[in-house]
């Protein structure tokens, strides 16, 4: 799946779950919950139904909080669901809108396309539900999971940096800086949560795993380190860490010891971390390096004169990342500011496992440290999937069609995502007779071990009214799907679409400035621009 671009800071948090902005003729509308009657422009009393540039039809869906919920007992075993379409049915073997139309022989979401049909959407239809598909599985404590920090012990990291102290200018290596945030981390874990269990795993010619369980060394040198097979097994063969309440002493006593030498075998130690952390779904791994990675596997240095090994080493990071993202295991680098970091293939492992690529100063380590640990892990494994009905589809989703499914995997408490969705183009002429269409949202995801569905079925109100539609637009909503839809255009090559794609949005955020004239949506389009 494409990276995903985070909210821009400037945009506020949403307090809905799933929102549909309003749309032009052809698609479902309104907000879920409407605005503050203050912040909403006179409609014209006339319709306008010209085309509008760009799509208002976005769905925002806030993971990291609707997954972070403490939800009632969900409903053990897989619910009933349509053999075609695959949307959720009620108990009766029918679709939350199906059961309103008894001459209805199908399900809802599978119904014909013809929009000059009568509106065979009940205005009522709104549910949520959650379903328990493995309800034999022992649930899974949130202690059992692993925080590795990865730390790169090489030659480049002695390089000083000048620190100012009131009354003198001291110098200190890349390495102190590192070794004095990470101490700082497991002091305040230890404080705060004993029972995180925490590993270390240093690189430079060799990887070196603290067995924080028997407290021994453990060393992958030399024709190790080219063998990928042997590394993974190597790692599994790894006791996992006792909590930190008895292992603080010991880390602290290493990471104080730590020295900067030899080259940087980033390339296997990112895999033994991820081997490692991959037994218990839901951990983190934090790389911190300051260099490019140049052991055989993984190297990154020789991409200027070595096509093939770059190839070679891009393949070997999009891997790793596939493998972590399916393991449950999350994976972020920090990267020294001012160094020689290729952050191109560790920045793809990052964000294909819902980690973060942060490029800090020295000083700032501490609090990238925190921040990155502190953004915990809610749910992994996680696929979202939006049905709408035949008369519509999905843009830039597998499976295009009346069906989408967007592949998300670790969710963490600022997780968002944004679907687009729209009339079909030979259905976009035709004048709509219908008011209103259901959506049905389809969240599986795994939590504590055990495996679960969401499932919101809502009724949405359609317009063919394009004033209307950006009087209800949310204009954070559009720019964070702008840059999404964008970058995920982007790591596919697509430029020119991905131009295009913030280019017609753009527009369309314009054209409701221009009608709506709140002077906060012009402050925000200020500050995106």
């Amino acid at each position: 799946a494409p990276p995903l671009p985070p909210r821009p800071s400037f945009m506020p948090q949403s307090p809905e779950y799933m929102m549909v902005l309003s749309s032009p003729a052809a698609a479902p509308a309104a907000p879920q919950t409407p605005p503050p009657p203050s912040s909403k422009p006179p409609l014209p009393a006339s319709k306008d139904k010209g085309p509008l540039p760009g799509n208002p039809n976005i769905v925002l869906i806030s993971l990291g909080k609707l997954l972070s919920e403490e939800r009632e007992v969900p409903s053990p075993g897989k619910p009933i669901m349509c053999s075609e379409c695959g949307s959720v049915l009620d108990s009766e073997g029918k679709n939350v809108a199906y059961k309103y139309m008894e001459t209805v022989k199908v399900c809802y979401f599978c119904q014909s396309d013809d929009l000059t049909r009568p509106s065979r959407c009940p205005v009522s239809v709104q549910k949520d539900d959650l379903f328990l598909l493995n309800p034999g599985q022992q649930p899974q404590s949130t202690a059992d999971s692993l925080l590795l920090f990865c730390i790169d012990a090489s030659g480049s990291m002695s390089i000083t940096s000048k620190v100012s102290d009131p009354g003198q200018n001291i110098h200190r290596t890349r390495l102190e800086f590192v070794q004095e945030a990470v101490l700082q981390c497991v002091r305040k874990l230890s404080d705060q949560r004993p029972e995180v269990r925490v590993g270390l795993i240093t690189f430079n010619f060799q990887v070196t795993v603290y067995e924080c369980n028997n407290f021994q060394l453990h060393h992958l040198s030399g024709a190790e380190l080219n063998d990928k097979h042997f590394l993974m097994g190597a790692a599994a063969g790894l006791p996992v860490p006792l909590p930190l309440s008895q292992t603080k002493d010991y880390l602290e006593r290493h990471i104080s010891g730590l020295s900067a030498n030899g080259e940087t075998a980033l390339g296997p130690a990112a895999l033994v971390a991820v081997s490692m952390a991959s037994r218990l779904p839901g951990s983190k791994v934090i790389i911190c390096t300051d260099g490019k990675a140049n052991a055989k596997l993984g190297n990154l240095e020789d991409e200027d004169n070595d096509a093939r090994a770059l190839l070679s080493s891009t393949i070997f990071y999009q891997n790793l990342g596939e493998f972590a993202a399916t393991q449950g295991v999350t994976v972020s680098v920090l990267s020294i500011e001012g160094t020689d970091c290729r952050l191109d293939e560790l920045g793809r492992l990052a964000d294909r496992t819902g980690g973060k690529v942060v490029i800090a100063s020295p000083n700032q380590l501490h609090s990238e440290f925190e921040e990155i640990i502190e953004n915990r892990t809610v749910a992994t494994h996680c696929a979202v999937t939006l049905l709408v009905p035949k008369s519509l589809r999905l843009k830039g989703e597998k499976e295009v069609g009346h069906k989408g499914t967007r592949e998300v995997g670790n969710v963490n408490t600022d997780t968002e995502v944004t679907l687009q969705f729209g009339a079909h183009e030979h259905t976009e002429a035709i004048k709509m007779q219908i008011s209103h269409v259901a959506l049905q949202l389809q969240v599986r995801y795994r939590r504590n071990g055990r495996a679960l569905l969401r499932v919101f079925t809502a009724d949405r109100e359609v317009t063919d009214d394009s004033s209307a539609a950006l009087s209800s637009l949310s204009l954070a909503i559009v720019q964070l799907n702008s840059l999404q839809a964008s970058a995920a255009l982007a790591v596919r090559g697509r430029f020119l679409d991905a131009r295009k794609e913030g280019a017609e949005q753009q527009r369309l955020i314009e054209r409701a400035i221009e009608q709506n004239q709140r002077a906060e949506d012009q402050q925000m389009y200020q500050d995106w621009v």
